[in-house]
């Protein structure tokens, strides 16, 4: 669940929906990955400002909803998530390293998207917890009602 952040000078609550796709779009994200992805993840919230209140995954990409601070940019919260999760699951598990010849882990893009919290975060939540599950396979536009 998302908190509400008290700083000096704000109290906050950004949320985004941050999709990242494997390299080549190659199925890596065995159970194995998956657990080592979380755990990195956790890591990555006791290091730096960022709350991952779920994360999914599907074969060959990555759900994140998470909560950070006014201080990081989008972009830098990606960048972020990128290289370090990229760094510890060729370390942790370096049979994926073979798989993904070119020695990246994450494509260059991603999709980012602001969500609210007294609008759709419920939606999201459920969708990317959901992921790789039956019907949850597509987020539809109508599910997002966003005012």
């Amino acid at each position: 669940m998302s908190i509400y952040i008290h700083k000096s000078h704000n109290v906050s609550v950004l949320l985004y929906h941050i999709v990242c796709p494997a390299k080549y779009r190659k199925v890596v994200l065995s159970d194995e990955v998956d657990k080592v992805l979380k755990d990195i993840c956790v890591d990555i919230s006791i290091r730096y400002e960022m709350h991952f209140v779920e994360i999914g995954t599907d074969n060959d990409h990555v759900h994140f909803l998470v909560q950070s601070v006014p201080t990081y940019s989008p972009t830098k919260i990606v960048r972020t998530i990128k290289s370090i999760t990229a760094r510890e699951i060729f370390r942790r598990v370096p049979s994926v390293k073979k798989d993904l010849w070119g020695g990246e882990f994450w494509t260059d893009g991603y999709y980012i998207n602001t969500v609210s919290k007294r609008g759709n975060e419920d939606v999201v939540r459920q969708y990317v917890k959901k992921q790789g599950e039956g019907d949850y396979k597509q987020l539809h536009y109508m599910q997002l009602k966003l005012f």
